[in-house]
């Protein structure tokens, strides 16, 4: 029997990158979002998780959905499979490390392989489709 993690993640490229962080204590990088709290929406757990990681503000009226991806977790035994509901937002602010985030960097496709394997997906997909360079 599997076990579903559900994320919420936010996907923001600049110039074919794609802003991604590390966690203190991590060895790969993750795409910025997190676990939904009880009663949350899409768009709560978004808002809040990119404000508590990146101390910034996501735009609400420019929040647009780009997937839903779902891969093994990262770290956690087979059969747990992350689900990650992918968002583009316009922010207000400058993605600064904040909580648990020690590092904010720029990713190009050719650091998949520094990345968890449902952000590899993700990465797959945006080179498909050009946004991803």
């Amino acid at each position: 029997m599997s076990t579903l993690i559900d994320k919420i993640a936010w996907i923001c490229l600049e110039h074919g990158k794609i802003l991604s962080t590390r966690s203190h204590g991590k060895d790969v990088y993750y795409i910025p979002g997190g676990k939904r709290e009880p009663g949350e929406t899409d768009l709560d757990t978004l808002a809040r998780e990119i404000t508590e990681e990146l101390a910034i503000t996501i735009v609400p009226a420019t929040v647009t959905h780009l997937g839903t991806f779902r891969a093994q977790a990262h770290g956690h035994p087979g059969g747990v499979i992350v689900q990650m509901i992918c968002y583009t937002a316009d922010h207000h602010g400058t993605p600064t490390p904040n909580s648990e985030i020690d590092e904010v960097v720029w990713l190009t496709y050719a650091d998949r392989i520094r990345v968890s394997p449902v952000d590899q997906l993700i990465f797959d997909h945006l080179h498909q489709t050009g946004e991803l360079h």
